[in-house]
């Protein structure tokens, strides 16, 4: 509860989305807040709490956040976040048709805008929202309920940014402001096909719907094939899309921090899924080893893993290390599952060459570096001469804090497995 109250007082009187985890790492609700600060302080007021709120409160074990430049930003992630982690604490407004909702009309040019949509009959389809049955004929899908229609407006013109849409209620005849403005790919005068403006309307959906991670691989599919048939103004159209799409989901911090790294590094993606390994022993004896997952640059506890290591003829790190690799690699790999975009290793140039040896034995290419101690150097595979960031680079920080959380979970483990092995004793 200590930590808590720290970070309670440590919290940004700014807009963006708080996180609240249990004991075991679950993230079991995710809020919006045009102030952080005063929005999670608030759940500590004992006074101000409802019988539900105080049980949530009595779960929780740590609170993360990220902060955004708006909270109509925060809704669109909080979105995300939801659909990601499906907490078990975040309870959905009532099908009431009083509220606002998100609409995109089936036309042969989706409409999209926000409505109120009373007198009209709801028919519930599972992921895809409320199908609206409205006339006989016409339909449209809904998204929501929301509880203030300003905040809807402003993330619609957030996504209308990235992914113009039409929003007139009649086709025109000529083109209107909103496509001098960028924000309407003009339909109605035969701008733009009917394909490509029903993907636009598939990534909208996917943002309103919080499928972040459908969106990204679904633009960087498209990037990558532009540049391999060398159709490089559309891939550079692409990968403006998709650094648009990371701008919206990422809070300021944490995506300075990625895109720092991304850079410096030379990686080939942004490193939205990084993962970090370490090993914890007394000369030999109970080793343990530990692999954390950092998503959007925060801690996702839920997906840590540890590993109580197999290899004990004598104490060596490289082996230790290589074993965790190869068994957690194997493993994504037999699962079919998704693989990081960047692999840290605590150690030197040494650990970092085993480590790309067990990787290669998998027919596996994924970026990989080390941090050793000491001077904080970073090894790449490639490099002969460790990487030396300046102490105030954001890159550095990152990386530091993903390796601590490394350190801190394998001798978490370690310390357990000791225990274990003096009662047996």
């Amino acid at each position: 509860m200590e930590e808590i109250k720290n970070k309670l007082k440590n919290l940004p009187d700014l807009p963006g989305v708080y996180i609240m985890k249990s004991n075991e790492g679950k993230v079991i609700y995710v809020g919006k807040a045009t102030s952080l600060k005063k929005r999670v302080n608030s759940y500590f007021q004992k006074f101000l709490l409802n019988e539900k709120t105080a049980i949530l409160v009595s779960k929780i074990n740590d609170i993360d956040y990220i902060v955004c430049d708006s909270e109509a930003q925060a809704l669109i992630l909080e979105a995300s976040l939801i659909k990601q982690h499906k907490p078990r604490y975040n309870v959905a407004l009532k099908d009431d048709k009083s509220y606002p909702y998100i609409e995109v009309t089936n036309e042969e040019y989706p409409r999209i805008f926000v409505s109120r949509p009373k007198g009209r009959k709801f028919i519930p389809s599972g992921e895809e929202g409320i199908i609206l049955i409205e006339d006989g004929n016409k339909s449209s899908r809904l998204f929501g309920p929301y509880s203030k229609v300003k905040l809807i407006k402003e993330a619609l013109h957030l996504i209308r940014r990235i992914f113009p849409y039409r929003s007139c209620k009649n086709l025109p005849k000529k083109p209107c402001l909103f496509y001098h403005l960028n924000l309407c790919p003009a339909p109605c005068i035969g701008k733009i096909t009917f394909e490509e403006y029903r993907d636009i309307v598939e990534n909208i959906c996917r943002i309103i719907k919080g499928e972040k991670e459908v969106l990204v691989d679904s633009l960087e599919k498209k990037m990558l094939k532009m540049a391999d048939e060398k159709r490089f103004e559309e891939a550079a159209f692409f990968r403006d899309k998709l650094t648009a799409v990371y701008n919206l989901y990422a809070g300021k911090t944490q995506l300075h921090q990625l895109i720092s790294l991304k850079d410096l590094l030379k990686l080939p993606k942004l490193p939205i899924l990084i993962e970090a390994i370490d090993i914890s022993n007394l000369t030999g004896k109970e080793p343990a080893g530990s692999l954390v997952v950092f998503r959007d640059g925060l801690p996702d506890k839920s997906n840590y893993r540890r590993f109580k290591i197999t290899y004990g003829e004598y104490p060596n790190d490289y082996e230790m290390i290589a074993e965790v690799v190869r068994r957690r690699y194997t493993r994504l790999k037999n699962e079919n599952r998704t693989f990081p975009n960047l692999i840290i290793i605590d150690g030197g140039k040494g650990h970092v060459s085993r480590a790309k040896e067990e990787l290669d034995k998998l027919n596996l290419d994924i970026p990989i570096i080390g941090i050793a101690k000491g001077n904080e150097e970073i090894w790449c595979v490639k490099e002969n001469k460790p990487l030396i960031i300046p102490r105030d680079n954001p890159s550095l920080h990152l990386i530091q804090r993903i390796r601590d959380e490394a350190h801190r979970f394998a001798h978490k483990y370690h310390t357990l497995l000791r225990k274990k092995k003096i009662v047996s004793d």
